[in-house]
């Protein structure tokens, strides 16, 4: 099995596992459980594949369906024993991301993309499928949550993948680099709250009033 198959098998099921979990949390029917687990585990992929104009990976090799069913499947029997659907969801959430922005930056440069595009196609893979999962879920998503440093993530390890790549690194060792640069970053939002400077809008002032032509 290639690194991209087993990155994309790892991304897929544990993505499948976040998206069956919202549906535990909805309380879908096992049908609608194997819907959002596919299209969590998968969606983020699919995009990728038709912006490279590449086989879309799933209708190449329908095992990956199978996969995140199964997944959705063992998720429904079993939810009902966590303690704490949502915190599993978030850890899950982050090892998944990590795996998914490693795949597609992996595959973008194997492709002899430019580092830009290496960027931004491991930062879709990463992100797409957990925003519909969200979306679909009538969630505010993830990524867009405050202090949650989501997308900073995907973009931190799809840029080291990409400079590794650059320096003629070896696939392996560039997939590693970014999965554990988009972790630890993600565990460290997620455990100790770090976050970047957030916009806040400034108070509005009243142009008509005196002190203001001072």
């Amino acid at each position: 099995m290639t690194l991209v198959a087993v990155l994309d098998y790892a991304a897929i099921t544990m993505f499948a596992l976040t998206g069956a979990l919202v549906a535990s949390r909805e309380q879908l029917d096992i049908v609608g459980f194997a819907f959002l687990a596919c299209l969590t585990g998968m969606g983020g992929g699919t995009l990728r594949d038709l912006l490279l104009d590449r086989d879309v990976f799933w209708i190449a090799d329908p095992v990956y369906l199978v996969s995140a069913t199964l997944a959705a499947v063992g998720v429904f029997f079993l939810a009902h024993r966590l303690e704490s659907r949502w915190e599993t969801l978030k850890w899950l959430d982050a090892a998944a991301l990590s795996v998914a922005v490693a795949a597609g930056a992996v595959i973008t440069a194997d492709a002899g993309e430019a580092l830009p595009v290496i960027v931004v196609m491991g930062m879709i893979t990463g992100c797409v499928g957990g925003l519909a999962r969200d979306v679909v879920s009538n969630e505010v998503p993830l990524m867009l949550r405050p202090g949650q440093l989501y997308v900073t993530c995907a973009f931190s390890g799809s840029l080291a993948l990409a400079l590794a790549d650059l320096a003629g690194a070896p696939s392996a060792l560039s997939a590693v680099l970014a999965a554990v640069v988009c972790f630890v970053l993600r565990a460290g939002a997620i455990r100790r709250g770090w976050e970047l400077p957030i916009y806040k809008p400034r108070p509005k002032t009243d142009a008509s009033h005196p002190d203001n032509d001072k």
